[in-house]
């Protein structure tokens, strides 16, 4: 795949597995860009700091996520991010959605007729 149509499919669907990804984590316990950096690239995701660090703050804006700042770093201080109870109600619907998404495309099942 060339870097172009990778940059695009970054841009339009892996955006929101990171989110998803990073909301698990938080889940269980507060997560630190640089740290998230490295677990989506242990995933197999290129990541850089000028896309984590927007996306944790866009995120936050939304409410899913908390962020506190370590006091004693200065401008620079270590921002710990948390789930709130919003993220939370987020990941529960994601958890539903990447279910049913998986079973459709990856095991080929048919969604339920209401």
């Amino acid at each position: 795949m060339h870097t172009d149509d990778i940059k695009a499919l970054q841009r339009e669907v892996l955006l929101g597995f990171w989110k998803a990804h990073i909301l698990y984590h938080a889940a269980e316990g507060p997560v630190i860009g640089q740290w998230m950096m490295q677990e989506l690239r242990r995933h197999g995701y290129d990541v850089s700091p000028g896309t984590i660090y927007p996306l944790l703050a866009r995120m936050e804006a939304r409410g899913w996520l908390r962020c506190e700042v370590d006091p004693g770093g200065g401008l620079r201080g270590r921002k710990e991010y948390f789930l709130t109870e919003k993220g939370q109600e987020v990941l529960g619907l994601l958890r539903q959605q990447i279910g049913e998404l998986y079973r459709e495309v990856v095991l080929g099942e048919e969604g339920e007729e209401e």
